[in-house]
């Protein structure tokens, strides 16, 4: 599985496709994105992880940027997105980070 994370809008759909090969609506039937939004509400973000390291590529935003919420929910959810990425990273074959389209190999090595 690779993981590809980055901001949000910063190009890890199209360097998704790019790298599978597939259009943008072929997309949704090999990779999941947005994993960040699925940790939110998760009781059990091992099993979680271990669903979505099944499939071939996972998007997932980086979200907060280091600014702590107010909120509790807030926090409880950026919390969840952040140990979620850390699962799929330690499961992943491949961890790209993608800024401003540019895709920087953090683990592994990837055909790019």
């Amino acid at each position: 599985m690779m993981l590809i994370t980055g901001p949000l809008w910063s190009g890890k759909r199209a360097f998704a496709c790019r790298v599978l090969g597939c259009t943008p609506e072929e997309l949704s039937s090999r990779a999941v994105w947005d994993a960040q939004d699925l940790a939110a509400d998760c009781e059990n973000l091992e099993a979680l992880a271990e669903e979505l390291s099944a499939r071939e590529v996972v998007l997932m935003t980086e979200v907060g940027a280091g600014v702590v919420p107010a909120d509790p929910a807030q926090r409880a959810s950026r919390e969840a997105a952040g140990r979620l990425a850390c699962l799929l990273a330690a499961r992943a074959d491949c961890v790209v980070r993608v800024f401003c389209g540019l895709p920087l190999v953090l683990k592994g090595e990837c055909a790019l």
